[in-house]
């Protein structure tokens, strides 16, 4: 149940910067499409995740806690370019691939 809770906690918080992104995309855009109901759905989204972080915040030690959240870069530049159609860099991919051989390394301790 905790690893549930971990993961969603991990895909809220990463809905929610994907879908921010969105709504100020599709605001900068000067379409007039609503964006009020995107905002608010990330807005909620981002709430869901700050509350579970706080229940787990109580219950795990926080250096069991802390290399989870390292994924959600890692989980925000896949939903980027996946669903917002962002483009990759060579430096953006290095990173990535520092973030996660850190991950790797913090959990493993």
């Amino acid at each position: 149940m905790t690893l549930f809770l971990i993961l969603l906690s991990i895909v809220t918080i990463v809905a929610g910067q994907l879908l921010l992104k969105l709504a100020l995309n599709r605001h900068g855009e000067g379409t007039g499409r609503p964006v009020a109901w995107i905002f608010t759905a990330s807005i909620f989204s981002m709430a869901v995740s700050f509350f579970l972080s706080l229940g787990l915040l109580q219950k795990l030690e926080l250096s069991y806690l802390f290399p989870f959240n390292g994924l959600n870069v890692i989980i925000t530049v896949a939903g980027s370019v996946l669903f917002l159609k962002e483009k990759l860099s060579p430096t953006l991919v290095v990173g990535v691939v520092l973030i996660t051989a850190g991950v790797i390394l913090v959990s493993a301790s």
